[in-house]
This record gives structure tokens, C-alpha cells and sequence, in this order.
């Protein structure tokens, strides 16, 4: 009897350091070994964030913080906001997460019955959320000729680009590089982007154009004068990817002389540097980003339709997520700026974005885009 109770001692001990074990690996590592009691949530998802959703850090920071199981369903975001958002098993969304505030904005609006718009689900909460703002990347001695013809100015080892208008001015002229001293350029000067008839980024950029052909202010009336000016920059700019990531990729790969100015968002080269360090040391002393002022952001917003999807939106607000979107993929949580080591990736990035324009409504962006068909 006595050596039964010694045994059920030891087995009870044994149990309780497993127990101690079990808890120092969870908090230790992030994760979780025991299942946990999280409530599943559902998200109709934009593109352009993929693998900042995914990251494992992300992930268990919703689990074991917040309690989501976080379930994310690919939508584009011109389904968004006219299709039914529903699941394939009919179940409501809890939440909208889409990779452009035109669509946010849209959304909150009443369904349009007259173009074939399903009815939306009332919004709880939500804003802006990842926020990058558009620039344009080149090389070094491409900006050292757009220094000299005081297009590009240069201010605490960040490049801006403070005569847009200028620029914009030599491309519809069709001036060629080598009017500028880039001899070994062949062509017209030109800034490659993505197609903005089916691209969002592409169409964010002509916004941006439109709005600085504007003065800053897009109207209906003023909205007339300018559009067959932008026409004519779109078919002078010529062939054009359809994915950001495409276009990045082939300015990286074909250099000055295949790609000598493009048009992306900033969390691009910060998503690259990480990814690549390797292939980032390799061209970032040639690199140049230049800073649009003004420029526009590109905005990722989060509409909340239950409590739940409140959750969800709050979770945003968490340093440690706020600090992985930066740090890793380039994602700016502030709109102007916030507490982001911009010196680490040894290229001109400002601390903060400070000269922009306002995002345009959908309205406005629809009519650019069917001048541009």
C-alpha cells in the first residue's frame, strides 16, 4: 500500500512537469501544443497582402492574444462591392479586408440596383488599416540626370521627385533620354506601371496623375480638361504588366537598361530586402526610390459586419502585428508616418509620407478608367 501511494506520487509529479513543460514551450515559441479555444472568423480579402496575413507570427499573435482563428477568402475587389458577399456555404462574412479605400469608401455607400449591385452588409467599424504610398523606382545615374534638370531633389538622403509636373511635361513632349545626357538610353523617357484599366495600382498612379494635372483638386467640371491629357500619357507610356509584382521584378532583373523608371508602391523594396538580402545587397547602392510629392497612398481598409469582425479590426492596433507589417513587408500603419527604423535597409525611405493627395471616389475613377478604354 505504501509503495502504491510513492507511485501515484511520483506519476501525479510527473504530470504536473509536463503540465510546466507544456506551458514554457507555448510561451516560449508563440505557438500552441494543447488545442485552444479560438472563435473562428471570416474575411472576404482583397489582394496585395498575402503573405503579411499568412506570417506565422501573425497567426499565432491573433490566436493566442486574440482568439481568432482568422479564415481568409480571396475576393477581387470589384467583387466586393457588387457581388453578394457571401461564402460558398452561404455563411455571412465577419469582416471585408480591401486592398484600396476607393472600395472601402464605395462600400459604405447604398448598393447601386440600377448596375445589378447586391445588397451590403451594415458596417460596424473599420478604417484604414496597411497603408504604402506609391513612388517610383529608378537607378542612380538616371536620378542624377533628373537632379541636374531640377526635376529630382534630394533632402536628407531621400529623393523626391518635386516637379512632377516637368516630368510629366518631357514625357508628353517626347523627349528621349539622351536629351537629358543618358546616352546609353535608347527611347523616350518613360515611367512603366501597371495597366490601370485592370490593374489597382495602375489606376491608384493615373489617379495620382489626374489629381497633380488638377492642382491637387478633381472636380466634375475640371475633370473634362484633363482626361484626354492623361489619355494621351497612356498610350504614349505603351506596353504594360498587369501585376505589381511582375513589373518589380522585371525592373530588378533587366536593370537600368530594360526598366530605367517604374511605378510600384514603397512596401515593394522593403518586401525584397527581407526576402532577398542576399540579391538587395547586390543592387541597393544603385537603387533609387523616388518620392512623388505629391503622392497618394494606397490603403488597405477593414469594414467590420459583427462583433466578431470588431475583433478583428482591433487586432490591427497590436504593436507586435504593426511592427512584423513594417519590419517584413513594408507596410506603413500610420498614415503619415509612426515609430518605423527607416535607416536599417540602407536606401533613401523617409520617416514619414507628408505631401500627398487625397484618395479619389469611385465615381471619379470610374470615369478615368472608361476614358482610358
Amino acid at each position: 500500500m505504501k509503495n502504491k501511494k510513492i507511485i501515484g506520487i511520483v506519476i501525479f509529479a510527473v504530470l504536473i512537469l509536463i503540465i510546466i513543460g507544456i506551458g514554457f514551450l507555448n510561451k516560449k515559441g508563440g505557438g500552441s501544443i494543447i488545442p485552444k479555444n479560438l472563435t473562428t472568423v471570416y474575411i472576404a480579402t482583397g489582394g496585395g497582402k498575402e503573405d503579411f496575413i499568412a506570417d506565422e507570427d501573425v497567426v499565432k499573435i491573433m490566436e493566442n492574444k486574440y482568439g481568432l482563428n482568422v479564415v481568409y477568402d480571396n475576393w477581387s475587389n470589384g467583387k466586393l462591392i457588387k457581388n453578394p458577399l457571401v461564402r460558398e456555404d452561404g455563411t455571412k462574412y465577419d469582416a471585408m479586408f480591401c486592398s484600396d479605400q476607393r472600395f472601402y469608401d464605395y462600400y459604405k455607400l447604398a448598393p447601386n440596383k440600377t448596375n445589378g449591385e447586391a445588397d451590403r452588409y451594415n458596417v460596424l467599424n473599420g478604417g484604414l488599416t496597411l497603408n504604402t504610398p506609391i513612388v517610383i523606382y529608378s537607378w542612380k545615374d538616371v536620378v542624377d540626370s533628373l537632379v541636374k534638370e531640377q526635376i529630382v531633389t534630394e533632402k536628407d538622403g531621400v529623393y523626391y521627385i518635386t516637379d512632377m509636373t516637368k516630368l510629366l511635361t518631357y514625357i508628353l513632349q517626347g523627349k528621349k533620354w539622351s536629351d537629358i545626357g543618358l546616352t546609353s538610353l535608347y527611347g523616350n523617357i518613360n515611367i512603366a506601371s501597371t495597366d490601370p484599366v485592370t490593374s489597382s495600382p495602375g489606376a491608384t498612379y493615373y489617379g495620382l496623375l489626374l489629381s497633380i494635372m488638377c492642382g491637387g483638386q478633381v472636380t466634375n467640371e475640371n475633370i473634362e480638361t484633363y482626361l484626354p491629357k492623361l489619355k494621351e500619357f497612356y498610350i504614349k507610356s505603351g506596353y504594360m504588366n498587369n501585376t505589381p509584382a511582375d513589373l518589380f521584378e522585371r525592373y530588378l532583373k533587366t536593370g537600368m537598361g530594360g526598366e530605367p523608371m517604374i511605378v510600384d508602391y514603397e512596401k515593394s523594396i522593403i518586401d525584397f530586402a527581407n526576402s532577398n538580402p542576399d540579391g538587395f545587397n547586390q543592387v541597393k547602392d544603385q537603387i533609387r526610390v523616388l518620392y512623388p510629392t505629391p503622392t497618394i497612398w494606397n490603403s488597405h481598409c477593414i469594414a467590420s459586419f459583427t462583433e466578431n469582425g470588431n475583433k478583428f479590426y482591433q487586432a490591427f492596433e497590436d504593436q507586435d502585428i504593426q511592427k512584423i507589417a513594417w519590419e517584413r513587408y513594408g507596410f506603413r500603419t500610420g498614415i503619415t508616418g509612426g515609430s518605423y527604423d527607416v535607416s536599417k535597409f540602407g536606401i533613401g525611405v523617409p520617416q514619414a509620407i507628408t505631401s500627398t493627395v487625397s484618395s479619389l471616389k469611385m465615381d471619379i475613377y470610374n470615369r478615368l478608367i472608361e476614358f482610358l478604354k
